[in-house]
């Protein structure tokens, strides 16, 4: 964590502000719910997403953070918790973050509804304030998200994933949020069309380099807060595995479809088909994918104006292929 708060440290002020502005936001007069939204901001993760909006918002304009910049931070992490209350419900997973999940504690019925008010609440924060390019953006991204998870499904029954289809769900999944962050911070602040869209195309590779690099994390020891395997455990059809089926011959295609279909469950089997995918190339290539898409990150960054907060982002643009936890 040590590495994440330096990254921090430029907009440390501004993430005092918001984390103060974003306890008051969740008050409510329902004391379940404050309970339950406590919890929430008490077990909080790292804040990339708000800390991404910060970093941009001083890249594009060195001045004070202004109010709808604060406001889009807010929406982005209302939105980002409600989703990931959401899976939690959907995958039926009782742990987030190293502590209990939301529906494991309070049940699927309460933690569905939790997250329905989140998401309102998101939503109503730029009707109230007419921030409507905010709305728009944010509208764009949960519906990316919802079609992103229903393909995903589609495909972890089918099993017929490649690639493309690959890339197309962690860009509507994953980065379509974070690509949000970035256009956000572009609407927040005035600027035109073209530096919003391209702020959003930053955001797009940073994403998909990001949720790359979580894919990889399903083949290797470190504990992340998911444990190894479970990617093939729920028949997600990863980067690593498709291209290890792209190279495998007829007949170890035919025992990994077979095993992933039947026997997901064999913590034997799972790692048998761990091991033959570091054996076949399929985690040097999608490491490979994921170096190309931070340096794409890379690349649109140097289009910006140089500045302290361009350092910042680029090294939270290396960060997020470097972690290991």
């Amino acid at each position: 964590m040590n590495r994440v708060f330096k990254l921090r440290e430029p907009i440390i002020k501004e993430m005092e502000i918001f984390e103060e502005k974003f306890s008051s936001l969740m008050l409510t007069r329902v004391p379940l719910l404050n309970r339950i939204t406590h919890y929430i901001i008490k077990r909080k993760g790292k804040q990339m997403r708000p800390m991404l909006i910060f970093l941009c918002s001083k890249l594009i304009s060195e001045n004070e953070v202004n109010e709808k910049v604060y406001r889009g931070a807010s929406v982005i992490e209302l939105i980002h918790t409600a989703t990931l209350i959401h899976d939690d419900v959907i995958d039926d997973s009782k742990r987030r973050r190293g502590f209990f999940s939301i529906n494991a504690i309070w049940k699927n019925k309460i933690a569905v509804l939790v997250g329905d008010f989140l998401l309102s609440k998101g939503m109503l924060l730029c009707i109230d304030n007419k921030d409507f390019d905010h709305l728009e953006i944010i509208s764009e991204s949960v519906k990316n998200m919802s079609e992103g998870e229903l393909l995903q499904i589609e495909k972890a029954k089918k099993l017929d994933i490649d690639e493309k289809i690959y890339i197309d769900i962690i860009s509507k999944k994953t980065a379509s949020l974070i690509s949000s962050c970035c256009k956000i911070a572009g609407a927040g602040t005035g600027k035109s069309k073209k530096e919003i869209d391209l702020l959003g195309e930053l955001g797009l590779n940073i994403g998909i380099a990001f949720q790359i690099k979580d894919d990889l994390f399903d083949y290797g020891k470190q504990k992340i807060g998911k444990p190894r395997g479970i990617d093939i455990k729920e028949k997600k059809m990863t980067l690593p595995l498709i291209k290890s089926l792209e190279n495998a011959s007829a007949k170890d295609k035919k025992w990994i479809i077979n095993s992933i279909k039947k026997f997901s469950n064999d913590k034997k089997v799972v790692r048998q088909i761990i091991d033959y995918v570091k054996n076949n190339g399929g985690l040097d290539y999608a490491i490979s994918m994921m170096n190309e898409y931070h340096t794409r990150s890379l690349k649109i960054l140097d289009k910006f104006p140089d500045n302290q907060f361009k350092v910042a982002l680029k090294n939270m643009i290396d960060y997020v292929i470097e972690r290991d936890y």
